[in-house]
């Protein structure tokens, strides 16, 4: 086996899974410059996915999760990062399969009222906390008070239920900026850790 091919099979796989509506991707808020900063880390160790979703616009489990786990092939070692209805995916997806570590951005545990939201699947059903929980070595969760779209009250809600790492950053809304050195900074750290 070439050098070149132990380099690749050593790099760490992150799938950025985007919010409702994110499309095209790479044009929607952090998700592009999170995935440039990585890959141009001087290391070399990170390789990232970010693709179109199927369905952008209804964001259904019965679509995103499959998605992920069929298309974006991830397994035991990935980091998944999950915004807005990319957490509920993410949650969902965790209450068979088991990945590395998880950034959940804006997430939240109830449709909000929404009719939309509850046409997404994502809250038919109760959510299977314990193995969301032990399915992954880590979860670190960002919200903001100033969300006009997902109440904070939600977000410590899933905080207190996943026992995550959970950080509250002021006047930051829906994080729906082009930038995200929060999430940047907690990956180059939990990939350091190991």
């Amino acid at each position: 086996m070439s050098e070149n091919t132990n380099q690749q099979e050593e790099r760490q796989r992150i799938i950025i899974v985007p919010g409702m509506g994110c499309v095209p991707v790479r044009d929607c808020n952090w998700y592009a410059w999170l995935e440039q900063e990585l890959e141009k880390d001087p290391t070399g160790r990170f390789s990232v996915i970010l693709e179109n979703m199927p369905d952008p616009h209804g964001a259904r489990e019965s679509q995103w999760v499959p998605f992920i786990r069929d298309r974006l092939k991830f397994d035991e070692k990935t980091i998944l990062v999950g915004h807005s209805s990319g957490c509920e995916a993410i949650m969902r997806l965790l209450e068979k399969d088991k990945v590395r570590g998880v950034i959940l951005v804006a997430a939240c545990h109830t449709d909000l009222g929404d009719e939309n939201e509850r046409a997404s699947e994502y809250y038919n059903r109760p959510w299977d906390w314990d193995a969301i929980r032990g399915n992954t070595e880590w979860i670190v969760q960002f919200h903001s008070p100033s969300d006009k779209l997902i109440p904070v009250e939600e977000a410590r809600f899933v905080a207190d239920k996943l026992k995550s790492e959970y950080r509250e950053l002021e006047r930051r809304g829906h994080f729906m900026s082009k930038q995200f050195p929060e999430v940047l900074s907690v990956i180059k750290k939990k990939c350091c850790a190991s």
